[in-house]
């Protein structure tokens, strides 16, 4: 019975790595989408939010039967529970993916921000897409280095999510309404991913040492 246990533990496992995978592959093609302009991509991204979608449904729902079935306890039961959080966070990362996919498709024909934000957002994406790859390594291997770098990471999406809202009410910005819009829903949409990937970060770190970071650390 415990062997059959531990087999669901793995599962649970590989299907976290599985979605925090696909979760990766949707934020960079968002970002392209978003910075190139392309519609298809775009549409792709969309779409595939559904299996996202689909596969953390299962997941919580193996989970729940495990819960039901074995009745875990100490670490065993931390382990289930976290799993049904980082489902869950990984679910709204796909979402955070979606929403700039949608901007792009919007937007199209044109680009979803003015030029002069344009470097700004090549570099968010940029740093959600490694920090997106560097959470599925992360929840394969349970190397809290890892766990670290991601937060490092987020501060300097922070920082730039900061710089675009000073550009957008500084006194030099010329952008339509429209234009502020949009670049402030998707520097949050971009913040948000990375904040997420933090706190699955942390939860991971939380299993692996049994020291819980603090939210303001």
């Amino acid at each position: 019975m415990r062997e059959v246990f531990q087999q669901e533990l793995r599962e649970v496992q590989d299907r976290l790595v599985e979605i925090s995978g696909l979760v990766a592959d949707s934020i960079e093609n968002a970002t392209r989408a978003f910075n190139e302009s392309d519609v298809a991509l775009a549409e792709r991204v969309i779409e595939d939010d559904n299996r996202i979608d689909a596969l953390t449904v299962a997941l919580d729902e193996l989970a729940i039967q495990i819960l039901a079935r074995q009745q875990p306890v100490a670490r065993d039961l931390r382990i289930v529970v976290s799993a049904l959080r980082i489902s869950a966070s990984l679910e709204r990362m796909g979402d955070m993916a979606e929403h700039i996919a949608q901007l792009a498709r919007y937007r199209f024909p044109e680009k979803v921000v003015p030029k002069s934000l344009r470097p700004t957002f090549v570099e968010m994406g940029r740093l959600d897409v490694e920090i997106a790859r560097r959470l599925t390594e992360l929840l394969r291997t349970e190397d809290i280095a890892i766990a670290e770098y991601i937060r490092n990471e987020d501060d300097k999406v922070d920082e730039l999510h900061v710089s675009v809202f000073d550009k957008v009410l500084g006194e030099k910005w010329k952008g339509e309404a429209a234009d502020t819009v949009d670049a402030t829903l998707a520097s949050r949409y971009h913040e948000r991913f990375a904040d997420h990937a933090v706190s699955i970060a942390k939860k991971v770190q939380y299993l692996a040492t049994g020291d819980w970071i603090p939210a303001d650390d």
